[in-house]
């Protein structure tokens, strides 16, 4: 039995609504981004000591996202996971969804977005950020091609190759992004090549999360049903991932617990930080993963869709938690330029940086956001992206077939 990728149907009111909604926050964060440009990044929050503000929590949080959601389409085309197969196309298009948000909100916060060609013409390949470009454009390409064999039945039989190669690619991606900071060797927040696994681990969650909250969504809406051992089986890996990224959490602060020169930074984020602390405990560790894990152990889990819908929701809320802590509180923790001396001056030495969020940084990010629902919209609308059911019995029934197939 082959399942059918249908487009979605008809003209629900709710459906303009809610696509009208995400073009207005998208051009109210445009206008943000003329303010900020026109007025320059005073009327920010940034300053000299933090100069990765809110926007580029967002656009992380967005990049390592989409590496993890290209992963229900991997354990189909990669591992072999048959049951996933029908959610490979979607897989990937909220892959290419989250990564352009993303780039979006990055190009438009660092300032002069117009010289963007210089940036991807002229390279430095000491500097991660180069490498990044090269990252970023080949997963795009790679997921790309993935998609085109995936759903045009004569290029079929090259998907488990695409999928090989995107998969080898999202890694890289993600390693590129955690590198991004763990090659920042002049601050103690960063300075740990745990921090590309730990990026890794923590996209898993975070991609699942936002496939399942789309997923809900699109099905919902259109009326298309999700079986409940499918379900069952979404929140079982959700619990592996989550369980995951604390693991490498706790293993990164005891790491830094190890080395003297890092004490004082553990003891910030762990102990004395106010907010930082605040947001690490309640956010990542607590909201985004401990209550995750209890909710979603339940034995009948696949007949919990609110559940399984308000968990994936606390995973992306606590993984903005954890981007914010790593980026903002990173920074906000006194520079040491002179390791083992006392340094006096004024200029800020050895005092703790005050960040707050203005409100244009809150619109920019928030139109990243929009921007990724606008595409995925419209490509719901238009392609068949989405399998036209989702029942354990069709389900079943193709993945019976699929094994015939292959025997």
């Amino acid at each position: 039995m082959k399942i059918e990728l249908r487009p979605l149907q008809g003209t629900s009111s709710g459906y303009y609504l809610l696509m009208a909604g995400m073009a207005l926050v998208a051009l109210v964060g445009l206008a943000a981004v003329w303010h900020m440009e026109h007025n320059g990044h005073i009327v920010t929050g940034m300053n000299n000591q933090i100069v990765w503000g809110l926007p580029h929590v967002f656009a992380v949080f967005l990049v390592v996202a989409a590496s993890g959601a290209l992963n229900v389409a991997s354990m189909a085309s990669v591992f072999g996971k048959t049951d996933y197969k029908p959610l490979a196309p979607l897989s990937g298009l909220l892959a290419i969804a989250l990564l352009l948000g993303g780039l979006t909100v990055l190009m438009l916060d660092l300032g002069r977005p117009d010289r963007l060609i210089v940036a991807m013409t002229y390279y430095n390949f000491k500097s991660i950020f180069a490498l990044n470009i090269f990252l970023y454009s080949g997963f795009m390409g790679f997921v790309i091609v993935y998609l085109w064999t995936m759903m045009e039945r004569s290029m079929n039989r090259f998907t488990p190759v695409a999928g090989l190669f995107a998969f080898i690619w999202r890694m890289a991606l993600t390693t590129g992004t955690g590198s991004i900071f763990g090659f920042l060797v002049a601050r103690q927040a960063y300075d740990s090549a745990l921090l590309a696994p730990l990026f890794i681990a923590l996209s898993f969650s975070y991609g699942l999360a936002v496939f399942l909250l789309v997923l809900m969504l699109a099905c919902k809406g259109s009326g298309r049903p999700v079986g409940d051992a499918l379900m069952a089986k979404f929140a079982r890996l959700q619990v592996i991932f989550i369980s995951a990224g604390l693991y490498f959490v706790t293993i990164y602060y005891l790491t830094n617990l190890y080395f003297t020169r890092h004490h004082a930074f553990d003891r910030f984020i762990l102990m004395d930080g106010g907010i930082y602390t605040l947001l690490f405990w309640l956010g990542p560790v607590f909201l985004g993963g401990i209550l995750p894990l209890v909710l979603l152990l339940h034995p009948r889990i696949g007949q919990m869709r609110r559940r399984v819908t308000a968990c994936a929701a606390l995973v992306v809320g606590g993984g903005f938690a954890q981007m914010y802590v790593t980026i903002i509180g990173g920074q906000a923790f006194p520079l040491v330029i002179f390791p083992g001396h006392q340094v006096s001056s004024s200029f800020s030495d050895g005092v703790i940086n005050t960040y707050s969020p203005s409100l244009p940084e809150w619109l920019l990010g928030f139109g990243g956001i929009a921007i990724v629902g606008i595409i995925v919209m419209v490509a719901l609308k238009v392609m068949g992206f989405l399998p036209e059911r989702l029942d354990d019995e069709t389900l079943q029934q193709h993945a019976a077939a699929q094994g015939a197939a292959h025997a």
